[in-house]
């Protein structure tokens, strides 16, 4: 009880200090800066944000590789880069759950803050009674949902400097074209794995949206958010589940420890059947800058090569 307390003070402390702030300076203009003032929080954002704003836009991401969105907390540094932006985008629909409060601070004292999860069509998402938004967050491995997410950056970058807003547009467009020839590729590497094998065990449920749209079964050992633990009991239900259907292999996931994975591995063997782990996926973060898996096309083709070839 010691603990939470302290920790809720300090807390309370940063959002203080952030009011406070907001309060004496007003952000930074293009016309000042001489380039726009992006913060993103999870890297598929920023990766998102960079292509469309190019050169003309300065773009700072919260979180690196291998963060956990659902678990991350905002630091003193963090709060200096949310007041120092002309724009935020966060994914919403509860993604970063521990950072809500901030965001709707932001909003009160005028600061432009997007969550892109939220302009899509709600008709569209999987509900959730499990999740503090009641949707999955998890939008970004639906393709056409992410192509979405470009439209609507683009809209707001043009608002917001419109000198640029051309270039804007242009690079939209050509990313557009990227995602299209993604999704196509992808489809083909999906063809390639009978749909009887089209079964993916993973550490949580992140790929609800990927499953929706290439025919996978999805079982997640956690629940959509991470901040779920899994128990005996969910370890010793899916291993059953996993012996029943012939499941070649599971997956772990490069934000979520691979405990747990490897516990539900060793499960199966005390039942006399093996299962593989079949490789790390990338979930709720990208891979390290500077690698395809840094960014958004590469991750999603990194996935599914590692899913076809293990469950094949």
């Amino acid at each position: 009880m010691i603990k939470y307390t302290l920790e809720k003070i300090n807390w309370l402390a940063i959002v203080a200090l952030l009011i406070m702030v907001l309060g004496l300076f007003s952000c930074s203009t293009p016309e000042e800066s001489g380039k726009l003032k992006v913060v993103t929080t999870t890297t598929m954002l920023t990766d998102l944000v960079k292509n469309i704003g190019g050169e003309v836009v300065e773009v700072e991401g919260l979180m690196g590789a291998g963060v956990d969105p659902h678990l991350y907390k905002a630091s003193e540094g963090d709060v200096s880069k949310l007041f120092g932006a002309d724009i935020i985008f966060y994914s919403g629909l509860h993604l970063e759950g521990k950072l809500v409060d901030v965001f709707e601070k932001m909003k009160v004292r005028g600061k432009e803050t997007i969550a892109l999860g939220e302009t899509l069509d709600k008709n569209q998402l999987i509900g959730s009674k499990l999740f503090a938004s009641n949707y999955d967050p998890h939008v970004w491995f639906n393709i056409q949902f992410f192509k979405q997410f470009a439209d609507k950056v683009t809209q707001i970058l043009s608002e917001a400097d419109p000198e640029n807003a051309e270039l804007f547009k242009e690079n939209n467009t050509v990313y557009q074209k990227k995602l299209d020839e993604l999704e196509v590729e992808v489809e083909q590497i999906i063809e390639t794995l009978p749909k009887s094998k089209r079964i993916l065990v993973t550490a949580h449920d992140a790929f609800n949206y990927f499953g929706k749209r290439y025919g996978f079964e999805v079982v997640g050992l956690q629940g959509i958010s991470t901040a779920t633990e899994a128990g005996v009991q969910d370890v010793q239900r899916l291993s059953d589940f996993i012996i029943e259907h012939e499941v070649k292999a599971i997956f772990i996931e490069s934000s979520v420890p691979r405990r747990t994975i490897e516990a539900l591995q060793a499960a199966v063997l005390s039942k006399n059947h093996e299962v593989a782990i079949g490789g790390s996926l990338y979930s709720d973060a990208l891979g390290n800058p500077g690698t395809e898996e840094g960014t958004y096309i590469g991750m999603f083709k990194y996935n599914v090569k590692t899913i076809v070839n293990a469950l094949r």
